[in-house]
């Protein structure tokens, strides 16, 4: 029988403060502990796994050397911040992490206090932390620290370089941790590595530095250009004798390490010595994702999020799928080398999820076919366009809630000029344990006002194959397709690739006291509402997939509008200015004058838990459908 684990200074840990309270002999101990923690309850209760242990003896530090709350710690992105929800507060509800009314997937302001800001997606953290910081100024809160703590990748996006450029010019105290988790800790530094980090950090030595700093200015020897100056020199003097460049050189923001993100003893000392130093800084630390389990350094990428997992073998516990339906980014993986080999114009670009999205599968056949380009999806749709512009025809995927952050480069860089990009937007809909960050609930409203765009959702799997097809034929112009997480419902998915012409809409079923106008594969959870509801009750519905919400389908919506007093239009996206609000425009634009029901996401935003969970708490789930077709036929 397995023991159980033992947290003998995890238990007495209630918040920061417990913390602070130990003598800094006891931080390993701790940190083991935590990671203990974490391993054993994601084996059970799956989250993102691997980011959160790289990150142990941070958070530890941070939280032994800052006075936290009252210091502002902001984590970019929140897979990283498992082990800090458990040091503030959270540790014995840290098995309701991620599920239905438990703990929220990522730090959260309304959760606690230690949460700073929402934090679902990356490159946030330089931007906010800078805004902090100001604001601690303003207010004249001067023992107020602010932390940035930002991941490699996540130092690749666009805002982060933005908040980097701003937090250079800016008077501010901020600081900026660099968790570098993507090469080997060089556990040799070196003598001379090692005495400039020593003397950067000294107490001493920045004490007389500042004192140096602050006569010089008294004597109008040194204004601020001339002190950005001796920054940049002394940065691009540590990086010569280090033999280690980084592109702080250039910028008035004073750069620390890099130091080994796994010596708790080590970053303490680094962070309090660095803490009270005014101006921008930077500390660099080395970190491995997955550290303390074994399968999980070795294989970062599958052990980001495992699912369930056996914590002493390390083995995965896969459900059996074989006979299920694949899922829907699978077919669209498959179905892209499938168009790619035959149209050598065809050109695969991703932001850092080649394998969530399974762009991958291109990568793998046809290397220089397929481009990520991390975390930066402005980025991928201006590249996609320029390449377009060139003659290729790049499949842009990125998830439906990530989209939103490149909606001017959609507009201004694919749009105005009729590219031909398609723009494949996996994750709509609800996703379920990640939460409001995630869902991908508002494409169809924001796509929608955009002219010289097409905007499609696959009733299943061969709906989506064609899809792709009809996207990359000559002159399409730009062309979204958009689609869930999760499982289709045909396994007879591999069909023919034909065309499907473009703004044409389907009749699924005829019907004569109500019709159900529906988009993408939510459709078929109302073909089983429909379906009950004509067994249970005597009633005739027409079932209409729209297909395409742009162009619409008008001669599909004449009749319904000649033929129907009483419309439900059923969809996964958000109802304010949704494809029900562009059924609604339509019949007042014709003088139609039908009772029209709007089904979809409220105009609240939905929290985390089981996607079935969630379409029910919406009232789109086959039984809300259903009580609702009951509903408006007895009116």
């Amino acid at each position: 029988m397995e023991q159980p684990i033992s947290y003998e200074l995890l238990n007495k840990i209630d918040s920061p403060e417990d913390l602070r309270h130990l003598p800094i002999e006891s931080l390993p101990e701790v940190c083991k502990e935590l990671r203990d923690k974490i391993i054993d309850e994601l084996s059970r209760n799956p989250g993102h796994f691997g980011s959160s242990l790289g990150v142990i003896e941070l958070t530890v530090a941070l939280h032994y050397i800052f006075n936290t709350p009252y210091d502002r710690i902001v984590w970019d992105v929140g897979h990283q911040a498992y082990g800090h929800k458990i040091l503030t507060g959270r540790r014995d509800r840290f098995c309701t992490n991620r599920k239905l009314n438990g703990l929220c997937p990522f730090p959260s302001p309304s959760e606690s206090e230690y949460d700073t800001f929402t934090c679902g997606h990356a490159s946030n953290s330089i931007s906010v932390a800078l805004g902090m910081a100001v604001a601690a100024a303003r207010k004249g809160e001067e023992n107020r620290h602010v932390v940035a703590v930002i991941g490699d990748g996540s130092m690749g996006g666009g805002l982060a370089f933005e908040g980097l450029n701003n937090a250079s010019s800016t008077p501010n105290n901020l600081l900026i941790i660099l968790n570098d988790n993507n090469m080997a800790i060089d556990r040799s530094v070196g003598g001379m590595k090692q005495y400039l980090l020593n003397l950067q950090t000294s107490e001493g030595y920045n004490r007389l530095r500042y004192n140096i700093s602050k006569k010089l200015h008294q004597w109008g020897v040194l204004n601020e250009e001339r002190r950005k100056s001796l920054i940049r020199f002394n940065n691009s003097l540590k990086s010569v004798l280090t033999q280690q460049q980084n592109i702080f050189e250039g910028m008035n923001i004073r750069y620390f390490g890099p130091v080994d993100g796994h010596d708790v003893f080590a970053l303490a000392k680094v962070l309090k010595e660095i803490k009270d130093m005014k101006g921008p800084k930077l500390l660099h630390i080395h970190t491995i994702k997955g550290k303390g389990f074994k399968p999980a350094e070795e294989a970062a990428t599958i052990w980001h999020a495992p699912g369930i997992f056996d914590k002493e073998t390390g083995e995965r516990i896969v459900n059996d799928t074989s006979g299920m339906p694949p899922l829907f980014q699978d077919v669209f993986g498959k179905t892209l080398l499938e168009l790619a080999k035959k149209n050598d114009k065809i050109i695969g670009v991703t932001p850092a999820m080649p394998t969530g999205c399974s762009m991958n599968i291109l990568m793998k056949a046809m290397p220089d076919r397929a481009f990520d380009v991390g975390i930066a999806e402005g980025h991928a749709v201006t590249f996609s366009g320029g390449m377009a512009k060139e003659g290729l025809l790049p499949f842009c995927n990125i998830y439906s809630s990530f989209m939103q952050r490149a909606y001017d480069n959609i507009i201004h860089d694919i749009a105005i000029q009729k590219l031909n990009v398609v723009l494949c937007l996996d994750r709509a809909g609800l996703v379920g344990e990640d939460g409001p960050t995630h869902h991908g609930v508002f494409d169809l409203a924001y796509l929608r006002p955009i002219p010289n765009l097409t905007i499609a959702s696959p009733y299943d799997e061969q709906e989506l194959r064609r899809l792709m097809y009809t996207a990359q034929l000559p002159d399409q112009g730009p062309f979204v397709i958009r689609y869930p997480r999760g499982r289709g419902v045909l396994t007879n998915w591999e069909c023919p690739l034909e065309a499907v012409e473009v703004g044409k809409g389907r009749k699924l079923k005829d019907g004569s006291d109500l019709a159900v106008i529906t988009i993408g594969p939510i459709g078929n959870t109302a073909a089983k509402a429909i379906t009950e509801a004509e067994n249970t009750h005597n009633c005739s519905i027409a079932h209409y997939d729209l297909r395409f919400l742009k162009p619409l389908d008008e001669t599909l919506l004449h009749e319904i509008g000649k033929k129907f007093s009483r419309i439900i239009t059923i969809e996964d996206g958000v109802l304010k200015g949704g494809m029900g609000s562009a059924v609604l425009e339509f019949m007042s634009d014709n003088n139609y004058t039908p009772m029209v029901k709007r089904m979809g996401i409220p105009d609240h935003f939905i929290q985390h838990g089981p996607v079935n969970a969630l379409y029910s708490i919406c009232g789109i789930d086959q039984t809300g459908i259903y009580n609702t077709l009951i509903h408006i036929l007895n009116s």
